[in-house]
């Protein structure tokens, strides 16, 4: 029997939470596939130091089990066919509860017991289940004896009651061979199995041995669908197996680092910061969108609603890709490959339809909302191709930023307009309509006020056709996303109409007196305006001399700080596109998002 002296005592004084005893069997309740079982796995094997280990598996699949633990990290499927042609299989993911303890017992030598029941045509059962996150909390322990405290073992299938007999007679057996025996099952089984003990049993007759049971391997594009975690999570659980940090991972710090790192490639793709407040937004709103389903932590898909919404697509994008990449693969392993897509299997080409052999916890089954975006076949492909010899534009965005100039032209008229207009008390005329709002805030004086609209002498130089645009931005071909198709963003634009008339104003010597960029577009417009007023739009205003200049040319510089305008749009006009030849046109959609 257990003692709790000396470091063994310490030992488990610190799993205390997770212990669930039933003389010398320990249990390890668990939904498969979930993350915080798989923990709590690690805490009890090594607190514990059991001498045998019993898997809620049964003996006919052990062969190919133990190949596909073996393979770890390595993903693989054991996959059998059932009499009336029912493929079912069981994936292998390192965080899972049995995985893990499997894979424990292999690399300390522990003996490990396969003592389930094979049973054929066993139902898929979906169950609502409590959230996982509470292991980490409250302990194992108290989550599952909530769970059997009110769900208890009423209510089994014949074939539970008969898979759970059976694991409770191996159990006895195993009780009265070893003095600490793990019992790692489903959460679903754990109430029945554990009054079973309890009783004189006799084991039922079953199958000792099935034909066909083989490993495959997952393959890569499947792991992204298919995993019962965000991969990311399960490729975290291997890495802190070097640190031993298994039985410490949190998901909630788990999901900060993966927003983290997509903030920082967001920076690098997109060239654009996820600020505190859109990160406090994605947490605060991912949370509620959880506790609304019923649960503590968010899904990805809950994740990536947040950020699409408070970011963008692209942010969604990037948590995506790296939620769902899992880095170890293996497609030439000498196993037949498994691809897997919804509920679709395919084994090596052969079509299988998909079926879940193991109860299992699910929370959703609906498509992520992110496009999947194409790739390149080998790294730095379409960079090499570029060659930026006859660029052109994209058209979409040329229509989008002539829009954008026409709208500013307009609001730069309404404050031309507003500038212009004078209010005065009511005399003689009712001029252009009463000032509500000064006379109410002049009541007290007991008269009217009223408005005069003075019209605007001169116009702002652009037009909502084509016009000629000087700029400048990050260089063509630096940032390749598509056969032919460069993201480059703006620092700055100028706009004139007529169209055809602006000379290289970078290489314009008329223009060399300029001190940075932004005044050297603002002289541009200045010298090529047919009008009168100038519109400038940036987080300063102009330097004097600049206004001076417009004096001098009998123009008039009308400013407008950028905090004036949607951080959206700024955000959608300032991100555009050059393509290598007009013949990128016709795909150039398939690879701009």
């Amino acid at each position: 029997m257990v003692t709790a002296n000396g470091n063994h005592g310490n030992k488990l004084k610190k799993i205390e939470k997770d212990i669930i005893r039933h003389e010398n069997i320990f249990f390890a309740p668990a939904l498969h596939g979930r993350l915080e079982f798989g923990a709590a796995v690690h805490r009890l094997f090594h607190g514990l130091k059991p001498q045998a280990i019993a898997l809620e598996y049964p003996p006919t699949v052990s062969e190919p089990f133990l190949q596909g633990i073996r393979r770890l990290p390595y993903l693989s499927v054991v996959l059998y066919q059932e009499k009336d042609g029912q493929y079912v299989y069981l994936p292998l993911e390192p965080q899972d509860a049995m995985t893990a303890a499997a894979r424990l017992a292999l690399a300390h030598d522990v003996p490990l017991f396969f003592v389930d029941r094979d049973t054929e045509g066993y139902p898929r059962v979906r169950e609502p289940m409590p959230d996982p996150y509470t292991v980490t909390r409250l302990g194992l322990a108290a989550y599952a004896e909530t769970y059997r405290r009110l769900i208890g073992d009423t209510g089994s299938l014949p074939e539970d009651h008969l898979r759970e007999v059976t694991m409770a007679c191996h159990l006895q057996d195993l009780a009265g061979r070893y003095e600490r025996v793990l019992f790692v099952c489903g959460l679903t089984h754990y109430p029945a199995v554990r009054r079973l003990l309890g009783e004189h049993l006799a084991l039922p007759l079953g199958r000792t041995y099935r034909k066909g049971v083989t490993l495959a391997n997952l393959a890569e594009a499947s792991s992204r669908e298919i995993m019962s975690e965000m991969p990311f999570l399960a490729a975290r659980f291997v890495r802190a197996g070097q640190n031993g940090e298994k039985g410490t991972l949190d998901r909630l710090a788990l999901h900060q680092d993966l927003l983290a790192q997509a903030g920082e490639r967001h920076l690098k793709n997109s060239k654009e910061q996820v600020s505190p407040a859109q990160m406090s937004v994605i947490n605060r709103f991912s949370r509620n969108y959880s506790l609304v389903q019923g649960y503590l932590t968010p899904d990805l898909y809950q994740l990536l609603i947040a950020a699409r919404g408070a970011v963008d697509d692209n942010f969604a994008y990037e948590i995506w890709d790296l939620a769902t990449h899992y880095p170890w693969q293996e497609e030439n392993s000498g196993l037949p490959t498994l691809r897997l897509r919804g509920e679709d299997l395919y084994l090596d080409q052969k079509k299988i339809r998909f079926y879940r052999r193991f109860r299992h916890f699910r929370r959703r089954l609906v498509s992520v909302p992110v496009k999947k975006r194409k790739k390149e076949k080998v790294p730095g492909q379409w960079q090499r191709e570029w060659e930026g010899k006859y660029i052109c534009s994209y058209p979409p965005e040329d229509i989008i930023i002539e829009g954008y100039g026409d709208y500013l032209k307009k609001k730069v008229t309404h404050v031309l307009s507003e500038e212009n207009r004078r209010t005065q008390p009511f005399l003689a005329s009712m001029l252009d309509g009463i000032d509500l709002r000064e006379s109410i805030r002049n009541w007290h004086e007991g008269r009217l006020y009223v408005t005069e609209n003075r019209p605007v002498q001169g116009r702002v130089g652009e037009h909502n056709q084509e016009s000629d645009m000087a700029l400048y931005a990050t260089p063509a071909g630096a940032q390749v996303i598509g056969p032919g198709v460069s993201r480059c963003e703006y620092g700055g634009f100028m706009m004139t109409y007529p169209p055809l008339r602006v000379y290289d104003i970078w290489q314009d010597p008329f223009f060399n007196g300029t001190r940075t960029k932004a005044e050297r577009l603002l002289m541009a417009g200045i010298d090529y305006s047919k009008e009168k007023f100038v519109a400038y739009i940036a987080a300063r205003p102009p330097a004097s001399r600049m206004k001076s200049l417009a004096n001098h040319y009998g123009k008039k510089i009308i400013y407008l700080p950028l905090g004036q305008f949607s951080p959206v749009m700024l955000k959608k006009i300032r991100v555009f596109h050059v393509l290598d030849g007009q013949h990128v046109r016709a795909y150039a959609r398939d690879f701009i998002y």
